[in-house]
This record gives C-alpha cells, structure tokens and sequence, in this order.
C-alpha cells in the first residue's frame, strides 16, 4: 500500500511515499481502509516534534507511528480478535492527536481509541472534518462558563478551530465577534457571526468594545495586548503555547492575581467531543469549513506546506480511496 512515512521527526520535505506492507490487525484493532483524511495543525506538530512538549505524547526519541496523520474516515476491512463493536464493512471515523498513522491507503487502529460509526446520510469528507479542529474549538468552551448573552471574540475566524468556535459558540446563545482577512468576511458572516473584523481594517486589540472572553483561535496575539478589551473577570485562551510559552505560566499565576486571567485549554474527551459535534451536524447546527483546494496522497508534500502556510480555510482534505466524497 502507499503511505507517507518518515522514521524520525523531520521537516516537511523528509516525508517521503513509500510503498509498504498492508498491516495485519492486531487482537483488540480494526483495519480500516482509508478514504479521506485531514492534513492538520497537529499533523504539522506530530511531524516534526514541535513544540517539543509533543514528543511526550506522539512519542520518544522517536515518532510511535512511522506513518504520519491523526485521523480518518473510511470502511472496515479486517477486524482483530477480539474486537465485537464493529465489524467489516462498517463506515467509521476517528481522531487521536498522538497520531495513529492514517495517511495510507490501510491503517490498523485500537478499537480503544476515539471511533464512531459514520451516519448514513453523512459523507466522509464532512465527518472527518468535524474531528481534529472541532475537537479543539470544544476544549476551549468546556474551560469556562458560558452564559447566554456572553460576548465573546474569536480571532481566526476561518481557521478550523475558529470556524467551529463561531458555530459551536451560536449553539449556546453566545454573541459572537470574529477577526479575518476582509476577503473572507462574508464566508464568516455565513458561519453565524454576529460582527466580523477585517484584520487588515481593524487592529481588534485597540477597538472600544469589550469581551467576556477572547478565543485566540489561530494563536497569533497574546494576553498583554488583548488584556485591555476583556471585561472585569475576562478570560483569554489561545490555541498555541504563546512566546517563550507564556500561555502556560500565565494560566498558572493570573487566576491566583485575580482579575482577567488566561486559561490554556488542554485538549481532552476526545470521544466526548467527536459524539457532541457529530450531534449537531445531525441536527444542522454545525457544518465543518472545507477548504477549496484537495490534495490526493501523492501531493503529501505539497498539502503540509499549504497547511504550514497559515492560507488554509477551515480543514484541509486529504483524498486517498477512490471513493473518497463518500
């Protein structure tokens, strides 16, 4: 089978296309066949081992899984002993940030990991993009206490986190503000924003208004300068371990400084989340941002440069089996 494999953390450009056995599953794992995944942030991290607080989870000295990628939406094709919760032929989706080696045509996965059936109607293309990004966005509203009528803004309104930070926000009454380039403020108007900021415009940071909270979903500002628009008792989150990884010691000492304070959203529940978002794309409250462009797994290179670009709307689309629109 083809696979995009490197055997130790590397840049981009090390990932080489190998042709490999197909694996055999072991007792308690699945086979899948893949069909689409994403190429993601935690893709780019489990590559390369950056920030290095990564390799304690994707694994040391070396990557656990020579084969890169985290997540997965395909069909059963062998199970191992053992293993009574799916059987072949079943759709299935799923995600684990540590990596599980899923850009290749076959992966072998532990039925213990984060896995749920695909609903009928649901394509695979829109379930695997309800995993990594999403899963995020939801770390970040299970950290605080929202309240109807909250305002909170949400900078990377395009991003996978951030697009499913706006919606998953709109589920619970929350007012929205989001930041963007101007070209796509109309795309995030569409999401359910209430405002939308051209970054290009608009300096966020320096406007009047105030905010209950600020979700930095792309991790490009920082407590100090959003601090003087959260309201008494605000909250800052960030996607990224911030400058010299302020974000952590910051989530350690401003909650015992009182006032605004930044919390650093560890992600965790993996099932719990991937189960609450695909309810609401049941329901028709969420609806993943996919990016335009897709990348077949020959273009591997080419799909982590474009992720590592920052260009990138919503998730990114990794097309492997020849069914992959599902």
């Amino acid at each position: 089978m083809k696979a995009s494999v490197r055997h130790s953390y590397c840049p981009i450009d090390s990932i080489r296309l190998e042709n490999i056995p197909i694996p055999e599953p072991k007792a308690g794992e699945i086979r899948v066949r893949v069909m689409v995944t994403t190429i993601n942030r935690t893709d780019l991290g489990v590559l390369t081992g950056k920030p290095y607080a990564m390799r304690a989870f994707a694994g040391f000295p070396k990557p656990r899984y020579a084969v890169t990628g985290t997540d997965f939406a395909g069909v059963v094709d062998q199970v191992g002993d053992g293993v009574q919760t799916f059987k072949v032929g079943d759709r299935v989706w799923g995600f684990w940030d540590h990596g599980q080696g899923t850009h290749a045509e076959f992966a072998c996965i532990p039925v213990k990991y984060p896995i749920l059936p695909i609903p009928d109607e649901v394509s695979f293309e829109e379930i695997v993009a309800c995993g990594e990004a999403a899963h995020y966005a939801y770390n970040f509203l299970n950290k605080v206490k929202l309240e109807p009528g909250n305002h909170v803004l949400v900078n990377g309104g395009t991003g996978g986190i951030g697009s499913a930070a706006i919606q998953l926000l709109k589920t619970r009454g929350i007012q929205v503000t989001a930041v963007c380039h101007a070209v796509n403020v109309d795309q995030v108007k569409s999401l359910g924003a209430d405002r939308v900021i051209a970054l290009e415009k608009t300096d966020f940071t320096r406007e009047n208004n105030s905010y209950d909270f600020v979700f930095d979903a792309v991790g490009k500002s920082r407590f100090s300068l959003c601090k003087p628009i959260l309201k008494p008792g605000g909250i800052y989150i960030s996607s990224e371990l911030g400058p010299n990884w302020e974000n952590l010691t910051l989530a350690l000492i401003t909650p015992i400084l009182g006032g605004k304070k930044v919390i650093f959203p560890v992600p965790e529940l993996i099932f719990q989340s991937m189960e609450a978002i695909q309810a609401l794309l049941l329901e028709g409250k969420f609806h993943p941002l996919i990016d335009d462009r897709r990348f077949r797994l020959g273009q591997i290179k080419e799909a982590f440069h474009y992720v590592a670009s920052a260009k990138k709307i919503g998730n990114v689309i990794l097309e492997i089996g020849k069914e992959s629109i599902g």
